[in-house]
């Protein structure tokens, strides 16, 4: 019996190794280009670190110093989001509700994404699209579900930049994961 009892333990462990190690190759093959170990420990694309100036007669205009090339960029001091193209054209600009934790200046990566969950102030919300975090609050940016976009509760410790509703579906569809953001002033 005991002999029989360990083959079996023995047949369900290489079973079981084998299967994460199917699951492993499928999680890496799915990995979008450029975001592999690669594509992290090279250095970010270079981003303004003070504030560019800005168009005063068109203040949708890309600011200068955000990068070149696909990405999202989002203004702290405008509370605005650009959603530029590969040739540097802005396919899409908008105003954003910040939450109450800002990320850091920097360039970052859609890390993950939520079709609907809650957020942090209790508010439904969906096409969540995340890319850092600060000291532990994810940060990114959502839409809240019937498109509420009232002022955060500064008692509140939250990373939810808000957009309209249909801005949050162009988000949505525009940041997949791996996608560059630039976080600039």
């Amino acid at each position: 019996m005991a002999g029989s009892s360990s083959g079996i333990v023995a047949g369900l462990t290489v079973a079981a190794v084998a299967t994460v190690g199917f699951l492993a190759y499928q999680a890496s093959a799915s990995v979008p280009p450029g975001l592999g170990s690669t594509a992290r420990a090279s250095a970010p694309p270079a981003v303004a670190t003070t504030k560019a100036p800005r168009d005063r007669k068109n203040p949708g205009a890309l600011p200068a110093g955000s990068g070149k090339g696909e990405r999202v960029v989002y203004s702290l001091d405008d509370d605005r989001v650009w959603l530029v193209a590969k040739n540097n054209k802005v396919n899409r600009t908008f105003e954003v509700t910040p939450g109450t934790v800002d990320p850091t200046l920097g360039s970052y990566w859609v890390t993950s994404r939520s079709n609907a969950v809650t957020g942090t102030d209790g508010t439904p919300i969906q096409h969540v699209v995340r890319f850092t975090s600060t000291d532990g609050i994810a940060i990114g940016f959502s839409a809240a579900v019937g498109g509420a976009t009232r002022e955060p509760d500064p008692t509140v410790k939250s990373g939810g930049i808000r957009e309209s509703v249909e801005d949050g579906t162009a988000m949505w569809d525009f940041a997949t994961i791996g996608q560059s953001v630039v976080v600039i002033h």
